[in-house]
């Protein structure tokens, strides 16, 4: 897959809830900065974090609304609605930034607001 259909992958799989599969779209030496949950290295580090994903939200969806792709790099400019099992509500715009290698990506990082996670996710920093 090129970098665009990488990308739009990553957020179909993220709207399903598909987090098994959405793990399969990363390298397996990944490295990902994540706006709270810190560094992340390899794709298995990071399927074990999302395996406690569903638990955290009982609803989750990103959707993008500004996709740049440069080659095997992208920018993604998306929004988060999302609800927590105690029913608090998340909504945060995104930027997302990839790079993608032989049709996986090897980093991303992401940047937003913290304050709407803290609100309903005490830990987030």
């Amino acid at each position: 897959m090129d970098t665009a259909s990488i990308v739009t992958r990553y957020y179909e799989l993220a709207n399903a809830g598909n987090w098994d599969a959405w793990c399969d779209l990363f390298a397996a030496d990944q490295v990902m900065d994540e706006q709270l949950a810190g560094h992340v290295e390899g794709r298995e580090t990071l399927r074990a974090m999302m395996a406690g994903f569903p638990a955290m939200y009982a609803s989750f969806e990103n959707h993008p609304h500004e996709v740049i792709v440069d080659g095997g790099k992208a920018g993604v400019v998306s929004h988060i609605s999302a609800v927590v099992p105690g029913g608090g509500r998340i909504e945060a715009d995104v930027m997302n930034y990839f790079h993608v290698v032989g049709g996986e990506i090897v980093y991303m990082a992401n940047f937003h607001d913290t304050l709407p996670f803290r609100a309903v996710l005490p830990a987030a920093s």
